[in-house]
């Protein structure tokens, strides 16, 4: 099966700002590993899991909604590590600003999912 959550706008995007993560993080000191590094990383790519997530719960309005606010968090959460790692001195001002804005992407994308359920809601072959 060929999952559509895969063609989701803020799906895409989120995996874009995960993988750029990822490879931002490679950089930082080896004594973040297990604090920052792990964190930012953790919730970068939670955004994308609970977009997976969502898709399997599309049926039912509220959960589907409540998969998206968990993204939202993760999102936010990310934004917040962005924030540490700027104020560490382990980012540049300009690799904080490309993240936070994609990251700022992926939260307008995921307000609209929030706000539109039915768009994504799996249709009923019921009548």
């Amino acid at each position: 099966m060929n999952a559509s959550f895969r063609k989701w706008a803020a799906y895409r995007k989120g995996m874009i700002l995960s993988n750029r993560i990822d490879d931002l993080t490679a950089s930082f000191p080896p004594n973040e590993r297990f604090r920052l590094t792990d964190q930012i990383c953790r919730s970068a790519s939670s955004v994308c899991a609970n977009l997976a997530e969502s898709f399997a719960k599309r049926r039912y309005p509220k959960h589907f909604i409540a998969k998206i606010t968990d993204s939202y968090g993760e999102n936010c959460e990310t934004q917040m590590w962005l924030d540490k790692a700027l104020a560490r001195g382990y980012i540049t001002n300009k690799q904080y600003k490309e993240h936070n804005d994609l990251a700022d992407e992926v939260g307008r994308l995921l307000h609209f999912m929030e706000h539109n359920p039915d768009h994504y809601a799996k249709k009923s072959n019921t009548k």
